[in-house]
């Protein structure tokens, strides 16, 4: 079965894929924190953001709908948020922080896309481990990344069994069954879960991520983290 995999564009040979993994990380939690820090009436420097998140996707060869299409699921939960905000706040602030609110958010996950994407998922964990992020963290994130389609795989396969064997594909027999392949499906995922933890404990398992690939430091990647971090310095100074 075909899956969609967060890291496609890891191995399209791009400038952005070629950057050391630590110092992506780094350079895109210093774009989330200067996002986020803005303040609200500094709409200007908002809409200058913009700036680097199109050299990103242009120099990692990332299309534009696929950005797009993933930054459009976090829009109904910044509308949300802000809207409430139009009631706590007078009708200018209220407008301004919804604009504020909703810039953010599509600006912060559009990042977050564009540097998961862009590097391989086992070369963006080891990195994590460089960086002294807690090993139980990235060990969930690992396993989740790797079951969630297999987990996707068992579903598909019960839901293709029920349509076989059903007469009436209706709606309201579609709910009747759902409760039962739910906990077929935890079960299951259950009984794989204790078969892999015994079997990497077996073959010595020491919460370590193992790649094959190194991480070296060059001047590209200074340069990056360098001018990445001076663009933002000289937004956040920026005045309309």
């Amino acid at each position: 079965m075909r899956h969609s995999h967060i890291d496609q564009f890891s191995n399209n040979g791009s400038l952005l894929s070629q950057i050391d993994p630590r110092i992506k990380i780094i350079a895109f939690v210093f774009f989330v924190v200067f996002i986020a820090l803005t303040p609200a009436d500094r709409l200007f420097s908002l809409c200058l953001y913009l700036l680097p998140i199109l050299v990103f996707t242009i120099i990692g060869r990332i299309p534009l709908k696929y950005i797009i299409i993933r930054a459009a699921s976090v829009i109904p939960f910044a509308i949300l948020i802000g809207f409430f905000n139009l009631f706590s706040k007078p009708a200018g602030e209220g407008v301004l922080f919804l604009w504020s609110c909703l810039s953010k958010a599509v600006l912060s996950v559009i990042a977050m896309f564009i540097l998961i994407s862009s590097t391989k998922f086992p070369d963006l964990l080891k990195a994590l481990e460089y960086l002294k992020i807690p090993g139980i963290i990235t060990m969930v994130i690992s396993f989740m990344y790797r079951y969630i389609f297999v987990g996707e795989d068992e579903l598909l396969k019960m839901m293709r069994a029920k349509e076989s064997r059903s007469v009436n594909n209706s709606l309201r027999s579609n709910i009747a069954v759902l409760p039962n392949i739910i906990g077929t499906l935890f079960i299951r995922s259950y009984e794989r879960a204790e078969a892999v933890y015994a079997s990497m404990c077996s073959r010595g398992f020491n919460e370590k991520i193992k790649t094959l690939d190194t991480f070296k430091v060059s001047a590209k990647d200074i340069f990056f983290l360098f001018i990445t971090i001076a663009f933002l310095v000289l937004t956040a100074f920026i005045r309309r």
